[in-house]
């Protein structure tokens, strides 16, 4: 099978991926592949894309974006293969929301909505497409929902923190203060503490993640994604590790010779590189 003409067209890349998938002439492993078994690298691509924008790479970007949308059109093609839907379907239903959604861009209020009342109605529409989703499936109508019952909890657990908390804040459930925030982040140091003298590894566990929670708290009080911080932290401390590997190369000392006062040394140096760097 000779590849596509066009690689910009989109309908270039719905070509590549029935060819993978079509028996016999396809590809043995892509053959083998379900929802589920795919589900886990739609999810890791999700993270490769953060993970160029936290480092800025606007060219790792486009790759990243491009293996994305390969996830997207992977299970829209085993979906038609299940006469379920195909990938015009899904493009359909996502212009259809965001029309939908946006009331003050596409609708007679256009321009006329403060930010204000552009949130409130998106909260709105967003009950309604639950409801008509319940009415859909055959489910029996909710009472009172809880406040908490939109967040989604199939995201990662730092986002799903940043969810609880800012939905909890819609009324009135919040800090007023960042400050008052970071002394809860001591307290919840000094609980730790506490059960790791008493050793109960139960409560090292919910401590630890009371502590992370209100992390979360600050990091949104301080107007900081938490999991993009985190991608910064985690590359920052890749390159100083990355430098004391390079710097004990350099001496001709293993791991295994060096000892943490050297790691330390060569730590600070990394640091001190950086910050006179202005890195």
């Amino acid at each position: 099978m000779k590849p596509p003409s066009n690689p910009t067209d989109i309908a270039a890349l719905l070509e590549v991926m029935a060819a993978l998938r079509t028996p016999v002439s396809g590809c043995p492993w892509d053959l083998e592949q379900t929802f589920e078994t795919i589900a886990p690298y739609t999810i890791e691509e999700a993270f490769e894309v953060a993970d160029a924008i936290a480092r800025g790479d606007l060219a790792d970007l486009r790759e990243e974006l491009g293996d994305l949308l390969l996830q997207v059109v992977y299970h829209a093609r085993m979906a038609e293969e299940q006469g379920a839907f195909a990938f015009p379907e899904v493009v359909s239903a996502v212009v259809t929301k965001m029309v939908r959604r946006h009331p003050h861009v596409f609708g007679d209020k256009a321009g006329r909505m403060s930010p204000a009342e552009v949130k409130e109605n998106w909260g709105r529409i967003k009950a309604e497409e639950k409801a008509e989703r319940a009415t859909r499936r055959g489910e029996e109508p909710e009472g009172t929902p809880s406040l908490l019952a939109s967040v989604k909890s199939g995201q990662p657990a730092l986002a799903h923190a940043l969810a609880l908390q800012e939905k909890a804040g819609t009324v009135g459930f919040d800090w007023n203060d960042p400050r008052a925030v970071l002394a809860k982040i001591r307290e919840e140091a000094d609980e730790i503490e506490a059960a790791l003298d008493g050793g109960d590894v139960k409560e090292i566990v919910a401590e630890t993640g009371d502590l992370l929670f209100a992390v979360v708290n600050l990091a949104r009080h301080a107007k900081v994604d938490p999991d993009m911080a985190l991608r910064g932290a985690n590359v920052k401390f890749e390159r100083r590790f990355n430098y004391i590997e390079q710097e004990l190369l350099k001496r001709g000392m293993p791991f295994e010779q060096a000892t943490l006062d050297d790691m330390e040394t060569l730590w600070c140096e990394a640091k001190s590189r950086e910050n006179g760097s202005g890195g």
